[in-house]
């Protein structure tokens, strides 16, 4: 039987999503925790690959268990009681056999949050910048990345993609309202952007090249020039990882047998 697994994490202590040698990945910490409990050797495939240092309030990850004799909300519960502290399993739900925590996505949805004041309390959850930013400017430059399909000039360079092409469904900036434990004199901005799917560091480089629009270091023109050039090296730098957040992750139907949520 093939499950998804919803989760959330804190990546500051994490290289990443992906497991790879020598370096602590949140996919390779649960799989040790998952397959402790259910006393089988097993695996998950996730949604995506988020870099290091980079968070997620909806992960997605499928595994195949068979003959799974405990109920889920139970596995849900043991499983938190042995993960650490910076990951919560939110809920695992039965799916189609068909059913892929990553091809089957539709639509993935990220945020970066940005502040002028001093991040006291959420530090490793926003990005510090020292001058307020143009939004309206920086939101007509966003509508310019509906006009593209090749975003080549925000990838990582030499990845294992096969194609750059990407159709991006939402991207806005908005200033947003302090928490509590923020300060309240300062700004505070919060960048939302959907698509299909995303290529290596894409939304830490368009955010770090819509900044210069925002300081009016970069016209709207040359932020479309930057897109068509599909050149890496003519964009903005990428912007720094703990201000980015993994927030949703949408399916069709058909994935579940039948809607648990």
């Amino acid at each position: 039987m093939r499950y998804f697994i919803y989760l959330k994490y804190d990546g500051t202590n994490y290289h990443g999503w992906q497991s790879q040698p020598n370096a602590v990945s949140v996919q390779e910490t649960i799989e040790k925790k998952l397959s402790m409990l259910l006393r089988r050797e097993l695996t998950i495939v996730g949604a995506g690959r988020t870099d290091a240092g980079v968070h997620a309030s909806c992960m997605v990850a499928h595994t195949e268990i068979e003959n799974l004799e405990m109920p889920l909300d139970q596995l849900t519960f043991k499983l938190n009681q042995v993960l650490p502290p910076d990951i919560l399993i939110t809920r695992i739900v039965p799916v189609t056999p068909e059913a892929h925590a990553r091809f089957s996505a539709t639509s993935r949805t990220y945020r970066y949050y940005i502040t002028t004041g001093k991040p006291l309390f959420n530090r490793a959850y926003a990005m510090r910048i020292f001058e307020p930013l143009d939004i309206e400017l920086m939101n007509h430059a966003s509508a310019k990345l509906f006009c593209y399909e090749d975003f080549t000039s925000f990838s990582k360079l030499h990845t294992d993609t096969k194609t750059n092409i990407c159709h991006i469904e939402e991207a806005f900036w908005a200033e947003r309202e302090p928490d509590a434990w923020e300060d309240p004199n300062a700004k505070h901005y919060v960048f939302t952007i959907t698509a299909d799917r995303f290529l290596r560091n894409m939304v830490r480089a368009i955010v770090g090249t819509l900044l210069q629009v925002g300081k009016h270091r970069m016209t709207i023109k040359e932020f479309a020039e930057v897109i068509e050039g599909k050149n890496r090296c003519i964009a903005g730098d990428s912007v720094a990882a703990q201000g980015l957040f993994l927030e949703n992750i949408e399916y069709p139907e058909s994935c579940f047998p039948e809607l648990t949520f």
